[in-house]
């Protein structure tokens, strides 16, 4: 197994990353504006991105070519780019879960920018291990989840082509919990959830999580945020208490759970 190479930090210099799609603002000029009088404040080091300001941090994920390679490969769209410290997230849980016995597994995978991402940075069509990407594709009104822009009946093959020489990877469509018996792993050493509703993560979670191998990561991409997604903490937090797991939860809106 081939693993990408960490580049060596540079001693005394720190880089930001500024790239300020904010998510319901209510005046995003007016706000980056303040956050920019804040950045002038503080020192350097700054993330100013993806709905969440902060400073004097490392930004590893800028100190990381493998990464970079992999990311800058993938976006496309403002919401791709502005992520990038959740794309990293992904990125580094895969490189401990792909030195697991088990396959990755993202539901909810939708362009499958993430997916890809990880994948690439772990070797890309010669990534080792099998993948699994789960979603609808496309949305009817009155579908619980809510509607994306790529949405539609061509999304599902232009996914597919994305992964044309990736000869591990399998991209199913359908409802979860229906679409798993067309196929899903045994063993499960990276699980992604990104479904933008309660019912169908906690579907999954009834389905996957007793897969996952022990030392397996679990992601949950919309966990610690708040506004639309809240409904996802308030039934995720039962479910893995009942299993005598906590949450942890990540500044990047993120939560990230360690299988024992």
């Amino acid at each position: 197994m081939s693993l990408p190479p960490l580049s060596p930090a540079v001693p005394g210099q720190v880089i930001n990353y500024i790239y300020p799609a904010l998510w319901v603002a209510k005046d995003l000029p007016e706000v980056v504006r303040l956050a920019q009088e804040i950045i002038a404040r503080v020192p350097g080091g700054v993330h100013l991105a993806d709905s969440f300001l902060a400073w004097g941090r490392n930004n590893s994920m800028l100190e990381d070519a493998a990464f970079l390679q992999a990311w800058a490969g993938n976006n496309e769209t403002d919401s791709d780019r502005t992520a990038i410290w959740r794309r990293y997230i992904l990125a580094t849980t895969g490189y401990h879960a792909v030195q697991l016995d088990g396959d990755f597994v993202e539901c909810g995978c939708y362009r499958a920018v993430g997916l890809k991402t990880v994948l690439d940075y772990l070797g890309g069509p010669a990534f080792p291990r099998g993948a699994w990407g789960y979603d609808l594709f496309e949305h009817e009104k009155g579908m619980a989840h809510h509607a994306m822009p790529a949405h539609g009946p061509e999304l599902v093959e232009t996914v597919r082509a994305k992964f044309a020489g990736y000869n591990t990877v399998r991209i199913v469509q359908g409802e979860i919990p229906d679409s798993f018996a067309r196929g899903m792993p045994d063993r499960i050493a990276w699980l992604h959830l990104d479904l933008n509703q309660p019912a169908a993560e906690l579907a999954a979670l009834d389905a996957l999580f007793d897969r996952i191998v022990p030392g397996g990561m679990l992601i949950l991409d919309d966990y610690e945020w708040a506004m639309a997604y809240r409904g996802q903490k308030l039934a995720e937090d039962p479910w893995f208490e009942a299993r005598k797991y906590r949450v942890i939860p990540l500044p990047t809106g993120q939560g990230l759970v360690i299988k024992r």
